[in-house]
């Protein structure tokens, strides 16, 4: 991908010094976020298929929405400096409203998230490293040095990356209800609202 692809950020620093796997999907089929249990106590998953392919990483319900708001940053940089036509929302055609495939089965845990441009192909390229106790060195993300930690990458046109940030958005705001009057999150069996001196409130409260 050479000096035609910015990085825009590597986040956090962990790898491994094992040579590694990178699984690279130039034309997936999917990729979308989703989660796997009950409201309170979901898994969230990133999941990449391309014809008879299919990966599946966890992660955690903040690195999906993290990822979500660097893929809106990253497209409007896209358009400022490359003058790359960028949708403002996902075409409805690229809209993925379908669960994950199953069975999910966890490839890894992700630890490190790389987010980039490529030029060449024109389109955004997201890659996902699994999680180490040893530190990184930033030089492989987005890279295919042979020693660091598994990885998934995917290229996405400009609305695929649209669409995978809008549904990302969905999937990380579908959890418990906030409680109307100190906007914690609302358990199917209650919580202490500090509003209401203690009293256990629930969703048909």
């Amino acid at each position: 991908m050479g000096e035609d692809l910015p990085t825009i950020s590597a986040w956090p620093r962990v790898v491994g010094a094992m040579a590694r796997v990178i699984h690279v999907f130039r034309a997936p089929d999917r990729f979308i976020a989703g989660t796997v249990g009950q409201p309170g106590d979901r898994t969230f998953y990133l999941q990449a298929s391309e014809q008879s392919r299919l990966i599946s990483v966890a992660l955690e319900k903040q690195q999906v929405q993290v990822l979500a708001e660097r893929i809106g940053s990253l497209l409007e940089e896209v358009h400022r400096r490359f003058g790359t036509d960028v949708p403002d929302d996902a075409p409805p055609d690229d809209l993925d409203t379908e669960p994950l495939e199953v069975p999910v089965e966890e490839e890894f845990r992700v630890g490190t998230m790389g987010l980039g441009w490529d030029a060449e192909s024109k389109a955004v390229v997201i890659e996902l490293l699994a999680i180490s106790e040893e530190e990184v060195d930033e030089a492989v993300v987005l890279d295919d040095t042979e020693e660091g930690p598994d990885a998934v990458r995917v290229f996405l046109s400009p609305s695929a990356a649209r669409a995978f940030a809008e549904r990302a958005d969905r999937v990380v705001n579908a959890g418990r209800k906030p409680c109307p009057l100190c906007a914690e999150p609302l358990d199917p069996d209650g919580h202490i609202c500090p509003r209401q001196n203690g009293y256990r409130r629930t969703e048909e409260d």
